[in-house]
Order: C-alpha cells, then structure tokens, then sequence
C-alpha cells in the first residue's frame, strides 16, 4: 500500500456540528454532506452525526438515497432539484424536501401524478444569478403552488454570494432581497450557509445549510479555524520516498520547472495531482515536515511531489510530511494554490486510503 492516508476525525465533525447549534440556539440545521461529505465520507459522517443531526443537504437523488438508507428520520434536502416526474416519485419515496430552482421544475411538478404531496422550497435568487427564481416569479409561482395536491409545504431558501467576505455589500444586498418576501407566509425558511451561521445572525431564519465549517475549515480569509473554534477533520499525511542532493543549476520534476538556486536537498513526496492533491501547485506551497513548514519545489507529478528540505538536514525517508491538517489548515493550503479549501477536500480520490477516529 502507497504511503499516503486521510485521517478522518468524526469527534472533530461533530464538535463542529454543536458549534453551529450554539451559533444559533433553536434553529434546524441540514448538515451538508454534498460530494461525499466534501471528501469525508458520506456514510462515515452520516452515521456520526446520527444522533445530532436534524437534518442532510444533498447535491442528488443518489446522495439522497444513501443518506436514507443510513437515517430513517432526519430530513433531506434535495438542493439540486429533480430533473424527471420519475425522480419527484422517487423523492416521494425517499421522503425528500425538493428544491425549485426553475420554472420548467415546478411545472414538471405540477404535471406529475404521486402518490403523497412534497415539502417543497422556492430558492429565490437573491444574487449568485446562476439558479433561482426572480423576486417576481417566486410570488408567481407561489400562488401557483399553494394548495396544490404536489405540496405538502411551501418553503424559502436562497444561496449568499459573498458570505465569506466580511462586510461585502452584496450581503447586504442579499440579506435585503430575502426580507422582501418575508410577508408570503413560508412554512419554513433557509439563508445561511457556515459564513452566515459564524457571523450573520440576520441570516439565522429556521433553518441553516452548514456546510464547510463542519469539516474544520474557516470559510473566511481573515479569521483561522482555531480562532472560530473549529477542530480540522481531516489530514492528509505521505512519506518521503526519497532524497536526493541536487546541485545549483540542475532542473527538477516533470518539464524540468524548477531550477536550483543553491546546492539543495529534496525530498520525493508520495502523493500527487491522482490523490487529488492540487495539479496547478506552485513551487513555494507550504507543507508540514519535523515540525516546521516546509515548501514544495516544481511540479507536482501524478503520483509524486517535491519538497526543499535543504534547511532539514536530518530528513530522511519514512518521514511523515503532513500536507494539510491540525498544524496546515487546508484553507492556507488553499490560497497558496489559488483554489478553495471545498475544492482541496473533496477532490480527494479513492486511491488515498482513509482512517477513520470515532
């Protein structure tokens, strides 16, 4: 077996998930476990949230399905939508709360024939302008909906643009746009994501959609993890495979990127861009090594990296080298690479074994 492992702290992912509930007491909350629990685990953090979760988010009707299967009671969000009358029948028996995104949705609700009525949401767009209805079209289509045989519930949600930048007007902007529709009597309604549960309490409606906070990670630029009182749940961890001394000039890795500018001592990582780790790393992207950081140096390679150890001079193989996690939070991994830390955890492949800490 490669020398490569993600070690996955369920006490950390519900740690998280209390977080959310004391940022606001009363509310429901649905977990999102979209993409595979960014990269958790879907099934792993189901089950460890079993017994605290209200609630699951969900990209698909797959998704959907293994959360059911695992959680007989909590509710599910089906946020993408169905995109057949087969699929509201299978939302049906799945016991789903659907999401509207589009007029040929509801439509298609309206003309499907099931065996019991749906909790649906509006999702209203309030400015991310890529799914959603316009303020206009949702009072529409709410008239439309209500008293409909296909609705059980009529609810509101919508998705912020900027949440994770502190003081951005769009917010604002968004926040206000919601609060226009606040006179339609909602069974329920959902605006905040984990940057609005940490610090928007003008989000926090009755239900909040968690999302990367529960996975450790800090959804601001300015404010750490451990500042908001996060436990990281993963951590990526490879060996060192090899050492080598490389002289000044010589060039290093996949179309020779790198040049040494000095007499230098590198260390061959096991893990590369087909374990997920980020293809577009640039020499400089820090790592974790004998308890300092350390920087990769060229391009990293299919299954291998490279990192300047010159200033380690007792590296050797075997050695652990963290590449993100408790003293790397993903999120810094993440800006060194120009890419976001949802993207870095849920990018991880099958080929890197996981661990699993109850």
């Amino acid at each position: 077996m490669r020398p490569l492992l993600a070690t996955l702290d369920l006490a950390a992912i519900r740690h998280n998930h209390a977080l959310v509930q004391r940022c606001a007491p009363g509310r429901g909350v649905f977990a999102v476990v979209a993409a595979n629990a960014y990269g958790h685990g879907l099934a792993e953090v189901v089950t460890g949230l079993h017994d605290q979760a209200d609630g699951f988010a969900v990209a698909s009707l797959d998704e959907a399905a293994q959360v059911r299967a695992l959680h007989a009671g909590a509710r599910i969000l089906l946020q993408g939508g169905c995109f057949t009358a087969q699929e509201y029948r299978l939302a049906v028996q799945l016991r789903l709360d659907v999401v509207l995104h589009a007029e040929w949705q509801a439509e298609q609700l309206l003309e499907t024939e099931l065996a019991r009525p749906l909790d649906i949401w509006l999702a209203l767009d309030s400015g991310v302008h890529q799914l959603g209805f316009s303020a206009a079209a949702l009072r529409d289509w709410y008239a439309r909906l209500q008293g409909s045989p296909a609705v059980a519930s009529l609810n509101l949600l919508s998705e912020l643009s900027c949440a994770g930048l502190r003081n951005h007007p769009l917010t604002e902007a968004q926040v206000e746009a919601f609060a226009e529709l606040l006179d339609l009597p909602f069974a329920a309604r959902t605006l905040a994501d984990s940057a609005a549960t940490l610090l928007l309490p003008a989000a926090h409606l009755d239900w909040l959609r968690p999302g990367l906070m529960l996975y450790g990670a800090s959804p601001f630029a300015d404010l750490s993890a451990a500042e908001l009182g996060l436990r990281p749940a993963m951590q990526l961890q490879a060996q060192i495979i090899a050492c080598r001394e490389v002289a000044c000039g010589e060039s290093l890795g996949p179309d020779g990127a790198w040049t040494a500018p000095r007499p230098s001592r590198i260390a061959t990582v096991s893990c590369g861009y087909g374990d997920g780790y980020p293809a577009q790393a640039a020499s400089g992207t820090p790592a974790w090594l004998r308890g300092q950081r350390v920087s990769l140096v060229g391009r990293v390679g299919m299954d291998v990296l490279s990192l300047d150890v010159t200033q380690l001079p007792d590296v050797q193989i075997g050695d652990t080298v963290q590449l993100w996690g408790p003293q790397l939070p993903v999120e810094e991994v993440a800006r060194a690479v120009g890419s976001d830390p949802r993207a870095l955890l849920s990018q991880l492949t099958a080929r890197v074994a996981r661990r699993y800490l109850a």
